[in-house]
């Protein structure tokens, strides 16, 4: 058995450590920082994620023997080469790449890259600065309508564009090296577009061996019928319908093998998670992007589907023998909507009462962005605030019932879209 710490504040944290406390290896659970869902799981410690410092002190202090990372940003900024480059933390299994692994995600640049080097099938691209903007310019004057622009570095899954008009991608573009993403926008990566459906695929490597996780379809954009800004998901459902065995064997062999080939051949050490996201187009896997964590909400419809112990894998994982592991994975399809603060994804409020009102043990809830306040009462404290995920032999069912407890919970100008896995139940 072992103390565990978790970093990270979401729903998928929150998924994530329900499942590290249903194993028999761990002790004690600490997340940091954590919301109201997770302290149900273990122990909230206020610590900032980013101040590696503060978090070694932590790990140190509470005989800490693993290290699973949430979110992006402490891995883009090198927590793991942290711990390894320092001999009393040496000894602590990090969960996630470090930094030059994580790069994947902190570079759409060194992405597009990397799947150049290695022959990954991914759309046409280049990249451009404010120095080199007329280029830019020109490119999009040799693509055709729609026109995709992606910040080069994190912004909070938010930094990409889809214009329908040349002028107007021409106007973004200038929006963008101009720093409407701060710095993730330094530097812009055009694409072409590409026409398909999306999906999400989850691998889990120690760097030479893998496991395929259960893959998942997420929602961007706020407003019903995928309309309206980006946010950070509004819903997720798994499995896939038109993701069949045909098509995984396509992503495996043109996708996933090569790039974990990739990593070993360019001496990249990486033990984590790889989050690819994919377009299928005409019946071909496409990468759109690089993650280098698990998806939010996509786990919190992935990792109720993982019957296996969850602590166990992430052991072989840090240790290199992933190979001894078998993946178990429970058959039923998972549907997870996703309640947002009103106005999210621009401005909204924090600190409305929440009421989650009554509910199956069936449904499950993740939250979000919640927090306990000093008197007792469970409030939003984040644009997403909780989600609902259900398990059932059919999505129609599976969405039905994540819907029906989604709807007994109530605050002061909820949202959430009512359309969540209806293009799916169309194609069976």
């Amino acid at each position: 058995m072992m103390n565990i710490l978790l970093l990270g504040s979401g729903g998928r944290e929150h998924a994530i450590a329900r499942k590290i406390v249903q194993s028999s290896r761990c002790d004690r659970l600490y997340i940091a920082p954590g919301n109201a869902g997770t302290a149900e799981c273990g122990t909230n410690v206020q610590l900032d994620p980013m101040d590696f410092n503060a978090v070694a002190d932590f790990v140190l202090q509470q005989r800490v023997e693993m290290l699973v990372v949430g979110p992006e940003a402490p891995l883009v900024d090198g927590i793991a080469d942290h711990f390894a480059d320092h001999d009393a933390l040496r000894h602590v299994k990090v969960i996630g790449p470090k930094r030059q692994g994580a790069m994947l995600e902190g570079s759409k640049d060194y992405a597009k890259a990397f799947m150049s080097r290695h022959a990954i099938p991914t759309a046409r691209y280049r990249t451009f600065t404010r120095e080199t903007v007329a280029d830019g310019y020109a490119f999009l004057d040799s693509l055709q309508a729609p026109y995709v622009l992606k910040a080069d570095g994190l912004a909070a899954g938010k930094g990409v564009l889809i214009e329908p008009g040349l002028e107007t991608a021409k106007a973004h573009l200038e929006e963008m090296l101009g720093g409407k993403f701060g710095a993730a926008s330094t530097s812009v990566v055009i694409e072409e577009y590409l026409s398909g459906i999306e999906l999400s695929v989850f691998v889990l490597t120690d760097g030479e061996h893998y496991l395929m996780l259960p893959e998942a379809k997420d929602y961007k954009r706020i407003g019903e019928g995928d309309t309206g800004l980006n946010t950070g998901g509004m819903g997720s459902v798994s499995p896939v319908p038109f993701a069949d065995s045909a098509f995984m064997r396509k992503v495996e062999e043109r996708i996933v093998r090569p790039t974990v080939q990739g990593l070993r051949d360019e001496h990249i050490d990486y033990r984590g998670f790889i989050f690819v996201g994919l377009m299928c187009c005409n019946g071909d896997p496409y990468v759109i992007e690089y993650n280098v964590r698990m998806g939010d909400p996509e786990t919190e419809s992935v990792f109720p589907r993982i019957k296996s112990d969850v602590v166990e894998l992430f052991e072989h994982t840090a240790l290199g023998s992933l190979d001894r592991c078998t993946l178990e994975v429970d058959r039923r399809a998972a549907a997870c909507v996703m309640m947002v603060a009103g106005g999210y994804p621009e401005s909204y409020a924090k600190g409305a009462a929440i009421d989650l009102g009554a509910g199956s043990d069936d449904v499950q809830l993740f939250h979000c962005g919640t927090v306990r306040a000093d008197d007792g009462t469970l409030r939003t404290n984040g644009g997403r605030v909780i989600c609902t995920t259900a398990l059932s032999d059919t999505l129609e069912s599976a969405l039905r019932q994540s819907y029906r407890r989604a709807e007994a919970i109530g605050w002061q100008d909820k949202y959430m879209r009512r359309d969540i896995g209806q293009d799916l139940l169309r194609l069976l």
